[in-house]
């Protein structure tokens, strides 16, 4: 049975800067209960993504779960996608510098650099390989997920000092 609440790893916690590990077996009760519990928490904390490193599990597996909520009002609205063993296979030249924040460092926004179109790979929950194309917003996810995955946090991105701000500042400026 899940646990009511669920812990998020900030900030300074070693497992964020950690590779994660690549699953071996999609099937095992271990990996099965991590992404129940991820599914939990990305739905209990209103991200609209979430790594397993967040919740203190290294393995190379992200979630992408956007829908408009409070933290994220203009968010498009997509079913969860659960992506284990991703790759990045194909990038654009363009990139677009937007808002980001992290369930993992509370109360700061900051505009990041992010590719606006990008193709990938990973093995979906049913042990399907699957290639797919994410472009704006839901590029900008996965990459920030994605860089999660390799110990990166969205702050690593930032071009600006001048670009990171409070969040109540930022839902002033959107």
């Amino acid at each position: 049975m899940l646990r009511k609440n669920c812990k998020i790893v900030k900030l300074g916690e070693p497992i964020l800067r950690k590779k994660a590990k690549k699953v071996k077996n999609i099937n095992s009760k271990e990996i099965k209960n991590i992404i129940k519990k991820m599914l939990y928490c990305v739905k209990q904390s209103k991200g609209v993504g979430l790594a397993a490193p967040q919740i203190f599990e290294s393995y190379q597996i992200l979630i992408i779960s956007s829908h408009p909520n409070e933290r994220y009002p203009n968010a498009p609205l997509m079913k969860n996608e659960v992506l284990i063993n991703p790759k990045i296979i194909k990038k654009s030249k363009k990139k677009n510098k937007d808002w980001e924040g992290c369930l993992s460092i509370p109360s700061i926004r900051a505009k990041v650099p992010r590719h606006t179109k990008i193709e990938v790979e990973y093995t979906s929950t049913d042990g399907t390989l699957k290639r797919v194309v994410f472009e704006d917003f839901i590029a900008r996810i996965f990459q920030h997920e994605y860089d999660h995955l390799k110990g990166k946090v969205y702050l690593d991105r930032v071009e600006d000092n001048k670009d990171i701000v409070s969040e109540e500042i930022y839902f002033k400026l959107i």
